[in-house]
Protein backbone atom coordinates (compact mmCIF):
# COMPACT_ATOMS: atom_id res chain seq x y z
CA UNK A 1 0.00 0.00 0.00
CA UNK A 2 3.10 2.12 0.82
CA UNK A 3 4.37 1.63 -2.30
CA UNK A 4 1.09 2.41 -3.98
CA UNK A 5 0.41 5.34 -2.18
CA UNK A 6 4.19 6.39 -3.03
CA UNK A 7 3.36 5.92 -6.52
CA UNK A 8 0.47 7.70 -6.60
CA UNK A 9 1.22 10.86 -5.38
CA UNK A 10 4.03 10.75 -7.39
CA UNK A 11 2.06 11.09 -10.47
CA UNK A 12 0.15 13.05 -9.03
CA UNK A 13 3.13 15.63 -7.81
CA UNK A 14 3.84 15.41 -12.03
CA UNK A 15 0.53 15.99 -13.23
CA UNK A 16 -0.31 19.14 -10.70
CA UNK A 17 3.30 20.41 -11.94
CA UNK A 18 2.16 19.82 -15.33
CA UNK A 19 -0.61 21.73 -15.03
CA UNK A 20 0.89 24.65 -12.74
CA UNK A 21 3.94 24.92 -15.56
CA UNK A 22 1.33 26.73 -17.40
CA UNK A 23 0.15 29.41 -15.10
CA UNK A 24 3.51 29.98 -14.54
CA UNK A 25 4.52 30.64 -17.32
CA UNK A 26 1.99 32.96 -18.14
CA UNK A 27 2.60 34.80 -14.89
CA UNK A 28 6.71 35.04 -15.61
CA UNK A 29 5.29 36.80 -19.15
CA UNK A 30 2.73 39.37 -17.85
CA UNK A 31 5.33 40.38 -15.06
CA UNK A 32 8.40 40.42 -16.77
CA UNK A 33 9.59 42.90 -14.06
CA UNK A 34 9.94 40.44 -11.49
CA UNK A 35 12.77 38.47 -12.75
CA UNK A 36 14.08 40.39 -15.73
CA UNK A 37 14.03 44.14 -13.83
CA UNK A 38 17.82 43.50 -13.25
CA UNK A 39 19.18 43.80 -16.86
CA UNK A 40 18.63 47.51 -16.32
CA UNK A 41 20.85 47.76 -12.93
CA UNK A 42 20.12 50.55 -10.80
CA UNK A 43 21.63 48.88 -8.08
CA UNK A 44 18.60 49.12 -6.20
CA UNK A 45 16.30 46.53 -3.82
CA UNK A 46 14.55 45.66 -6.52
CA UNK A 47 16.68 44.96 -8.83
CA UNK A 48 18.98 43.29 -6.31
CA UNK A 49 15.45 40.96 -5.73
CA UNK A 50 14.71 40.34 -9.45
CA UNK A 51 18.02 39.15 -9.89
CA UNK A 52 18.09 36.52 -6.90
CA UNK A 53 14.68 35.54 -8.29
CA UNK A 54 16.82 34.95 -11.77
CA UNK A 55 18.92 32.96 -10.67
CA UNK A 56 16.36 31.17 -7.96
CA UNK A 57 14.27 29.76 -10.65
CA UNK A 58 16.48 29.64 -13.45
CA UNK A 59 17.66 26.15 -11.69
CA UNK A 60 14.53 25.39 -10.28
CA UNK A 61 11.58 22.59 -10.45
CA UNK A 62 9.19 25.19 -11.59
CA UNK A 63 11.46 26.01 -14.80
CA UNK A 64 12.15 22.38 -15.76
CA UNK A 65 8.45 21.68 -16.10
CA UNK A 66 7.63 25.53 -17.80
CA UNK A 67 10.32 24.27 -20.52
CA UNK A 68 9.08 20.29 -20.65
CA UNK A 69 5.64 21.61 -21.14
CA UNK A 70 6.18 23.68 -24.10
CA UNK A 71 8.16 21.07 -25.75
CA UNK A 72 5.46 18.59 -24.69
CA UNK A 73 2.76 20.90 -26.00
CA UNK A 74 4.69 21.37 -29.35
CA UNK A 75 4.84 17.20 -29.36
CA UNK A 76 1.14 17.01 -28.95
CA UNK A 77 0.22 20.11 -31.22
CA UNK A 78 3.16 17.56 -33.84
CA UNK A 79 0.78 14.60 -33.28
CA UNK A 80 -2.22 16.68 -35.01
CA UNK A 81 0.24 18.61 -37.49
CA UNK A 82 2.72 17.04 -38.81
CA UNK A 83 3.79 20.02 -40.97
CA UNK A 84 3.68 21.83 -37.91
CA UNK A 85 6.69 19.60 -36.48
CA UNK A 86 8.17 19.81 -39.20
CA UNK A 87 8.56 23.52 -39.52
CA UNK A 88 9.74 23.48 -35.39
CA UNK A 89 12.12 20.89 -36.29
CA UNK A 90 14.05 23.18 -38.90
CA UNK A 91 13.85 26.14 -36.33
CA UNK A 92 15.95 24.00 -33.87
CA UNK A 93 18.31 22.44 -35.91
CA UNK A 94 18.68 25.91 -37.95
CA UNK A 95 19.50 27.51 -34.27
CA UNK A 96 21.64 25.09 -33.40
CA UNK A 97 23.42 25.05 -37.16
CA UNK A 98 23.59 28.98 -37.36
CA UNK A 99 25.19 29.20 -33.26
CA UNK A 100 27.87 26.58 -34.75
CA UNK A 101 29.20 28.13 -37.73
CA UNK A 102 29.59 31.21 -36.54
CA UNK A 103 31.02 29.82 -33.56
CA UNK A 104 33.42 27.46 -35.69
CA UNK A 105 35.12 30.95 -37.00
CA UNK A 106 36.87 31.34 -32.84
CA UNK A 107 39.25 28.28 -34.84
CA UNK A 108 40.56 31.03 -37.41
CA UNK A 109 40.89 33.59 -34.83
CA UNK A 110 42.54 31.12 -32.59
CA UNK A 111 44.78 30.73 -35.27
CA UNK A 112 45.45 34.37 -36.17
CA UNK A 113 46.29 35.20 -32.15
CA UNK A 114 49.02 32.12 -31.87
CA UNK A 115 50.72 33.51 -34.99
CA UNK A 116 50.35 36.88 -33.81
CA UNK A 117 51.85 36.27 -30.25
CA UNK A 118 54.76 34.62 -31.93
CA UNK A 119 55.64 36.87 -33.93
CA UNK A 120 55.32 39.61 -31.09
CA UNK A 121 57.49 37.22 -28.64
CA UNK A 122 60.28 36.00 -31.31
CA UNK A 123 60.33 38.64 -33.85
CA UNK A 124 59.63 42.17 -32.04
CA UNK A 125 60.70 40.68 -28.29
CA UNK A 126 57.58 42.33 -27.02
CA UNK A 127 56.45 41.64 -22.92
CA UNK A 128 52.81 43.09 -24.06
CA UNK A 129 49.87 43.23 -27.02
CA UNK A 130 48.81 46.53 -26.99
CA UNK A 131 45.14 47.01 -29.56
CA UNK A 132 43.39 49.87 -30.61
CA UNK A 133 43.54 53.25 -30.53
CA UNK A 134 43.47 56.14 -27.67
CA UNK A 135 42.96 54.23 -24.46
CA UNK A 136 44.04 50.89 -26.18
CA UNK A 137 43.35 47.29 -24.98
CA UNK A 138 46.81 46.28 -23.42
CA UNK A 139 47.37 43.00 -21.66
CA UNK A 140 50.56 41.07 -21.00
CA UNK A 141 51.75 38.22 -23.85
CA UNK A 142 51.05 35.86 -21.56
CA UNK A 143 47.29 37.27 -21.10
CA UNK A 144 46.80 36.68 -25.02
CA UNK A 145 48.26 33.03 -24.92
CA UNK A 146 46.05 32.13 -22.33
CA UNK A 147 42.92 33.18 -23.85
CA UNK A 148 43.60 30.91 -26.74
CA UNK A 149 41.58 28.46 -24.18
CA UNK A 150 38.38 30.75 -24.25
CA UNK A 151 38.40 29.89 -28.46
CA UNK A 152 38.88 26.61 -27.96
CA UNK A 153 36.17 26.32 -25.43
CA UNK A 154 33.93 28.08 -27.97
CA UNK A 155 34.42 25.61 -30.35
CA UNK A 156 33.88 22.91 -28.17
CA UNK A 157 30.27 24.44 -26.67
CA UNK A 158 28.94 26.08 -28.85
CA UNK A 159 29.49 23.50 -32.14
CA UNK A 160 28.42 20.48 -29.76
CA UNK A 161 24.78 21.08 -31.28
CA UNK A 162 25.89 21.54 -34.20
CA UNK A 163 27.96 18.54 -34.51
CA UNK A 164 25.52 16.53 -33.84
CA UNK A 165 22.92 17.67 -36.33
CA UNK A 166 25.66 17.00 -39.13
CA UNK A 167 26.03 13.59 -38.11
CA UNK A 168 29.72 14.31 -36.89
CA UNK A 169 29.94 12.58 -33.90
CA UNK A 170 32.17 9.44 -33.78
CA UNK A 171 29.16 6.27 -33.03
CA UNK A 172 30.40 2.85 -31.78
CA UNK A 173 27.36 -0.03 -32.22
CA UNK A 174 27.30 -2.72 -31.78
CA UNK A 175 23.54 -3.51 -32.15
CA UNK A 176 21.88 -0.48 -34.21
CA UNK A 177 23.44 -0.55 -37.27
CA UNK A 178 21.97 -4.04 -37.92
CA UNK A 179 18.50 -3.74 -37.59
CA UNK A 180 15.57 -1.94 -39.78
CA UNK A 181 15.06 1.84 -39.51
CA UNK A 182 12.12 2.32 -37.56
CA UNK A 183 13.56 0.13 -35.28
CA UNK A 184 16.78 2.29 -35.24
CA UNK A 185 14.56 5.31 -34.85
CA UNK A 186 12.66 4.16 -31.76
CA UNK A 187 16.09 3.81 -30.16
CA UNK A 188 16.39 7.15 -30.97
CA UNK A 189 13.54 8.14 -29.40
CA UNK A 190 14.54 5.98 -26.02
CA UNK A 191 17.98 7.32 -26.09
CA UNK A 192 16.89 11.21 -26.66
CA UNK A 193 14.75 10.66 -23.25
CA UNK A 194 16.42 8.41 -21.11
CA UNK A 195 19.91 9.92 -21.67
CA UNK A 196 20.33 13.04 -23.13
CA UNK A 197 17.56 14.68 -21.30
CA UNK A 198 18.16 13.65 -17.86
CA UNK A 199 21.85 14.25 -18.33
CA UNK A 200 21.34 18.15 -19.83
CA UNK A 201 19.37 18.60 -16.58
CA UNK A 202 21.51 17.03 -14.33
CA UNK A 203 24.39 18.84 -15.49
CA UNK A 204 22.44 22.54 -15.64
CA UNK A 205 21.75 22.08 -11.67
CA UNK A 206 25.38 22.14 -11.22
CA UNK A 207 26.76 24.69 -13.76
CA UNK A 208 23.57 27.12 -12.76
CA UNK A 209 24.94 27.83 -9.69
CA UNK A 210 28.49 27.01 -10.41
CA UNK A 211 28.16 29.85 -12.70
CA UNK A 212 27.08 32.60 -10.38
CA UNK A 213 29.17 32.14 -7.60
CA UNK A 214 31.68 33.26 -10.07
CA UNK A 215 29.46 36.56 -10.51
CA UNK A 216 27.34 37.60 -7.11
CA UNK A 217 28.08 37.47 -3.55
CA UNK A 218 26.77 36.09 -1.33
CA UNK A 219 26.18 32.92 -3.57
CA UNK A 220 22.48 31.26 -3.63
CA UNK A 221 22.60 27.02 -2.81
CA UNK A 222 20.20 24.77 -4.20
CA UNK A 223 18.91 24.02 -1.01
CA UNK A 224 17.90 27.49 -0.25
CA UNK A 225 14.39 28.53 0.52
CA UNK A 226 12.91 31.12 -1.51
CA UNK A 227 11.97 33.64 1.65
CA UNK A 228 16.15 33.23 2.35
CA UNK A 229 16.88 33.84 -1.29
CA UNK A 230 14.73 37.29 -0.73
CA UNK A 231 16.79 37.83 2.59
CA UNK A 232 20.16 37.29 0.93
CA UNK A 233 19.00 40.15 -2.00
CA UNK A 234 19.58 43.07 0.38
CA UNK A 235 23.09 42.45 0.58
CA UNK A 236 23.59 41.27 -3.10
CA UNK A 237 26.24 42.81 -5.06
CA UNK A 238 28.44 41.81 -8.66
CA UNK A 239 31.79 40.18 -7.71
CA UNK A 240 33.02 39.09 -11.03
CA UNK A 241 35.51 36.70 -11.06
CA UNK A 242 39.21 37.55 -12.38
CA UNK A 243 41.21 35.56 -10.78
CA UNK A 244 43.71 34.00 -13.30
CA UNK A 245 46.00 30.66 -13.04
CA UNK A 246 49.33 32.34 -13.60
CA UNK A 247 50.76 35.70 -13.06
CA UNK A 248 49.75 38.50 -15.60
CA UNK A 249 47.67 35.06 -17.47
CA UNK A 250 44.00 35.46 -18.46
CA UNK A 251 41.09 36.95 -15.69
CA UNK A 252 38.15 36.43 -17.34
CA UNK A 253 37.44 32.36 -16.44
CA UNK A 254 34.15 32.80 -15.43
CA UNK A 255 33.25 33.31 -19.59
CA UNK A 256 34.35 29.42 -19.59
CA UNK A 257 31.42 28.11 -17.10
CA UNK A 258 28.81 30.65 -18.94
CA UNK A 259 30.16 28.98 -22.09
CA UNK A 260 28.90 26.03 -20.55
CA UNK A 261 25.73 26.90 -19.66
CA UNK A 262 24.95 27.74 -23.42
CA UNK A 263 26.61 23.84 -23.94
CA UNK A 264 23.58 22.20 -21.66
CA UNK A 265 21.07 24.31 -23.10
CA UNK A 266 21.43 24.20 -26.67
CA UNK A 267 22.42 20.07 -25.73
CA UNK A 268 19.05 19.97 -23.93
CA UNK A 269 17.21 21.59 -27.16
CA UNK A 270 18.87 19.30 -29.43
CA UNK A 271 18.02 16.33 -27.45
CA UNK A 272 14.25 17.56 -28.38
CA UNK A 273 14.90 17.79 -31.53
CA UNK A 274 16.42 14.71 -31.91
CA UNK A 275 13.51 13.11 -30.80
CA UNK A 276 11.13 15.07 -33.00
CA UNK A 277 13.10 14.22 -35.83
CA UNK A 278 13.14 10.15 -34.81
CA UNK A 279 9.38 10.14 -34.30
CA UNK A 280 8.84 11.88 -37.86
CA UNK A 281 11.21 9.37 -39.55
CA UNK A 282 9.77 6.51 -37.60
CA UNK A 283 6.28 7.43 -38.89
CA UNK A 284 7.21 8.32 -42.51
CA UNK A 285 9.18 5.98 -43.15
CA UNK A 286 12.85 5.41 -44.37
CA UNK A 287 12.27 8.00 -47.44
CA UNK A 288 11.94 10.67 -44.92
CA UNK A 289 15.14 10.22 -43.61
CA UNK A 290 17.41 13.19 -43.84
CA UNK A 291 14.32 15.43 -44.56
CA UNK A 292 14.56 19.54 -44.17
CA UNK A 293 18.32 18.67 -42.43
CA UNK A 294 20.55 21.77 -43.71
CA UNK A 295 23.65 19.81 -43.71
CA UNK A 296 27.15 20.88 -44.82
CA UNK A 297 28.68 20.05 -48.16
CA UNK A 298 31.98 19.63 -48.92
CA UNK A 299 33.47 19.58 -52.27
CA UNK A 300 35.08 16.35 -51.22
CA UNK A 301 31.76 14.87 -50.73
CA UNK A 302 30.46 15.83 -53.88
CA UNK A 303 30.71 12.97 -56.60
CA UNK A 304 32.44 14.62 -60.16
CA UNK A 305 30.58 14.71 -62.77
CA UNK A 306 31.12 11.84 -65.18
CA UNK A 307 33.45 12.94 -68.59
CA UNK A 308 31.17 13.64 -71.15
CA UNK A 309 31.40 10.58 -73.83
CA UNK A 310 33.71 11.87 -77.02
CA UNK A 311 31.84 11.90 -80.29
Amino acid sequence: MEEGAGLGSWIYWVGESLVLSVYNLIYAIVQPGLWLDWLSWENTLEDKQSLMRFVYYGASTEFFFVVFTTFLIIFLIGLWKRDFLWGVLRVLEGFANTVGRFAAWAGLLMVLQQVVIVFMQRIFTRPDISIGFGIPLQFDISWFAEELKLYNAMVVCLCLAYTFVQGGHVRVDLVYSAVKFRTKRMIDMIGSLVFMLPMAVLIWLYTWFFMWRSLIVPPLNATDPYERVLLKARALRWNVETIGFSPNGFTGYFLFKTLMIFMIGMIFIQAWAFFYRSYLEWLEGEASEGKNLDKDVFEMDVEPSAKPQDV
